[in-house]
């Protein structure tokens, strides 16, 4: 017998209609109420730790939730947080810098209908969740429609459709078929989690479009300690409108640029082009290469909580978490 603690957020998985739109009000206990067909191995008890739509969550609100799993660790086999989808991956990602090394499963799920829907993926998802937290299948990790993502590489690409997530610039590590858990990859782990204690939320992030203002860049930097930088293609930035001095400016008053790009697949390499070359090799940009926005911004906030010195910051973001990223 597996025991289980189903940790319920809120999200559409648990929402009900209102007069003014869907909004959490199901219950954990509610949620599994309404599940039929589970694995009679598997033993169930809810903790309602958040009623909230994931728009809401917060770097908080991943703090109680390490927190919660790291007050009953020792009480369970495996953890399962049902959570909203859309803020999901960030979820995801920051649970897996909170929580590292952990050899039970931390499984996070949930729904893009609500599961009191007649025509709903929430039931399918919640069983496939509790499987895959009864299996050996260590670390975090998002199950949603069918497949199990690893928790620094999920990104939520479809905003209606039931197959709502994809990882990203990494493989599957399974899926669940015919009420069995097959697994491609497991994820290293250790003999007890190592939690982290806190988060710098001092990360701002920047998407850059053509003809986009040095000012907004200014002002991310003064009012953060990291801001993260989504450029074109490849990576790099504008030679006119001042962004090289920009960055030189506040990088020698001690805060911290990362470059990433748009795109979501294949990554960025600042190598290829001028426009990206100059900015590694004279200023020393960190450079996000295959990771996710996600896992850069729960990243830095993980590191950065720690040190703020650049040496160190740049030591502990190319080494690599939970195959956030591939080594360098």
């Amino acid at each position: 017998m597996k025991k289980i603690l189903l940790i319920a957020t809120g999200g559409t998985i648990a929402s009900e209609e209102t007069g003014e739109g869907l909004a959490p009000g199901i219950t954990a206990a509610g949620l599994l109420s309404r599940l039929s067909g589970v694995d009679p191995a598997i033993d169930v008890e809810t903790w309602e730790l958040l009623a909230l739509d994931s728009t809401n969550i917060r770097p908080e609100h991943w703090l109680m939730i390490a927190n919660c799993v790291r007050e009953t660790f020792n009480a369970y086999d495996g953890f399962v947080v049902t959570h909203g989808t859309d803020t999901l991956a960030y979820t995801a990602a920051a649970l897996s810098y909170l929580i590292q090394g952990s050899p039970k499963p931390i499984v996070l799920t949930g729904a893009q209908r609500p599961i009191g829907f007649d025509s709903t993926d929430s039931k399918e998802n919640l069983r496939d969740a509790l499987l895959c937290a009864a299996s050996d299948m260590p670390g975090v990790s998002i199950v949603f429609d069918h497949k199990i993502i690893l928790g620094t590489r999920a990104k939520k690409t479809r905003s209606k459709s039931f197959s709502a997530f994809e990882s990203i610039n990494y493989p599957d590590l399974g899926v669940i078929r015919d009420g069995k858990v097959h697994r491609f990859i497991r994820q290293d782990c250790a003999d007890r989690p190592t939690f982290a204690g806190g988060l710098n939320t001092a990360v701002s992030l920047m998407k850059l479009i053509p003809g986009a203002d040095r000012g907004a860049l200014d002002y991310l930097f003064e009012h953060s300690d990291a801001v993260v930088i989504e450029s074109f293609g490849v990576g790099g930035l504008p030679e006119a409108g001042g962004y090289f001095d920009c960055i030189r400016h506040w990088l020698e008053r001690g805060k911290i640029a990362v470059l990433t790009t748009q795109v979501e697949n294949e990554g960025s390499d600042l190598s290829v082009y001028h426009v990206g070359s100059r900015l590694k090799r004279e200023l020393g940009v960190l450079e996000a290469y295959d990771m996710t926005t996600e896992a850069v911004v729960a990243k830095l906030m993980w590191i950065l909580a720690q040190t703020k010195t650049a040496p160190e910051v740049e030591r502990l973001f190319y080494t690599p978490v939970a195959m956030d990223m591939f080594p360098r």
